[in-house]
């Protein structure tokens, strides 16, 4: 499994009342994860857009296993899941220390084209995108 580990150290504004990181702002760290990993594998989210490639989020899930706090020293893991033509799903796990397992995640992605705004097949429409993705999810 190909894997990618980004590093948060989150902020103060982040928290709430008791100092406990809010949880919509996990959603925000699991798009750094995302599109760095991407980047650094060869295809960033913004050469995906050149070709006309968008990929908005369809689904996504959050389970929060332990609270992080302001300043924490965390580790984000993000891989694929699942690839299919004209779908993606990423999973993360978010470890304080890279040792404490605080949430796993997933967010599942379509394959949209830029112009018509619809659903399109990468395999037949963006060969050369789908292997790459198709060899990172293969290793």
């Amino acid at each position: 499994m190909n894997f990618h580990t980004t590093r948060i150290r989150p902020r103060y504004s982040e928290t709430d009342q008791m100092g406990i990181i809010y949880h919509s702002n996990y959603f925000p760290w699991f798009e750094v994860a995302r599109t760095t990993f991407l980047k650094e594998l060869g295809m960033s989210y913004k050469e995906m857009e050149k070709l006309g490639i968008y990929l908005p989020v369809i689904e996504v899930n959050c389970k929060y296993i332990s609270s992080a706090l302001y300043d924490d020293n965390l580790t984000i893991e993000v891989w694929i899941e699942k690839f299919r033509g004209s779908r993606i799903k990423f999973h993360y796990r978010i470890l304080r220390e890279k040792q404490e397992l605080l949430a796993t995640a997933f967010t599942e992605h379509v394959f949209m084209d830029k112009h018509k705004k619809r659903p399109v097949n990468l395999k037949k429409s963006y060969p050369e995108v789908y292997q790459l993705l198709e060899k990172i999810y293969q290793s």
